[in-house]
């Protein structure tokens, strides 16, 4: 355990316990833990707050019923969609081999690889690669093509 202790100058003296010189000084504490993020970024926005939305935050309503809406999709008709979307190209921004797949798995990989412990941002979870600053970030350069070629499906 760490001790501090304070004299009428307020200045503070350590006195660290255990063998090991380097061991109660570290982030996290001297018992193995692994440092929390308040303890990297002590004063980080509190981005978790924006997660606490109530009902009336719902576009869809309160009385929209995923499975209902999601069983009237015809799969069999969006794979094929999805599979002539793959195979074909557009002037604007061509396929490589005639085919976007491999552009796709980047979005999908640059999607998931965004997110940032920091501040919480990023991460494919909400699709937040659309919005600043994550579209903005370098590394996830032309994957606006990748979200404005597969937006019409």
């Amino acid at each position: 355990m760490l001790t501090i202790s304070h004299d009428k100058t307020d200045t503070k003296t350590f006195e660290m316990p255990g063998k090991c010189p380097f061991g109660g000084d570290r982030v996290g504490g001297v018992d193995g833990t692994p440092p929390a993020l308040s303890d990297w970024y002590p004063n980080r926005l509190k981005v978790e707050l924006l997660h606490q939305n109530g009902p009336q935050a719902n576009p869809l309503g309160d009385d929209f019923n995923y499975a209902e809406a999601f069983n009237t999709i015809d799969l069999e008709a969006l794979k094929q969609e999805i599979k002539g979307f793959l195979t074909s190209s557009v002037d604007w921004w061509p396929s490589d081999y005639h085919n976007y797949g491999p552009q796709m798995i980047r979005m999908a990989w640059h999607s998931a690889g965004t997110y940032r412990i920091a501040d919480g941002r990023g991460g494919a979870g909400e699709a937040l690669q659309r919005f600043a600053p994550i579209n903005s970030w370098w590394d996830n350069g032309n994957t606006d093509k990748s979200r404005r070629l597969i937006a019409p499906i």
